[in-house]
């Protein structure tokens, strides 16, 4: 046991928790970009800002990296948003058949 106290896993699991945050943020691009299609990005960034305030403010270096994180990954699904416009244009992903699109009056692009 006194072995284990003597390792630092603060950077292990940042790293995780890094992980797991990109790894929710890529259905979120899809889903954002299903329902709502590009008009969703200005959520993005106003998440992305507030994480960076946050990680500004808080005074642990534990949750200001992971918030720090977690802002950066809003800020760049605001990219992502407008490159799965495209790939549901390629066809890569599915159409909301629900929704209308740009250009079009019979929900094509």
């Amino acid at each position: 046991m006194d072995l284990l106290s003597s390792f630092h896993f603060d950077g292990l699991i940042i790293g995780i928790c890094t992980f797991l945050i990109i790894g929710i943020f890529h259905p979120i691009v899809i889903k954002a970009e299903y329902y709502w299609g590009t008009k969703c990005w200005w959520i993005f960034l106003i998440l992305g800002i507030v994480g960076i305030l946050l990680s500004l403010y808080v005074k642990s270096v534990f949750w200001s990296a992971i918030l720090g994180v977690f802002a950066f990954s809003s800020l760049w699904t605001i990219k992502e948003i407008f490159e799965q416009e495209e790939r549901v244009k390629k066809g890569w992903f599915p159409r909301n058949p629900k929704r209308k699109y740009k250009n079009s009056s019979d929900n094509t692009f």
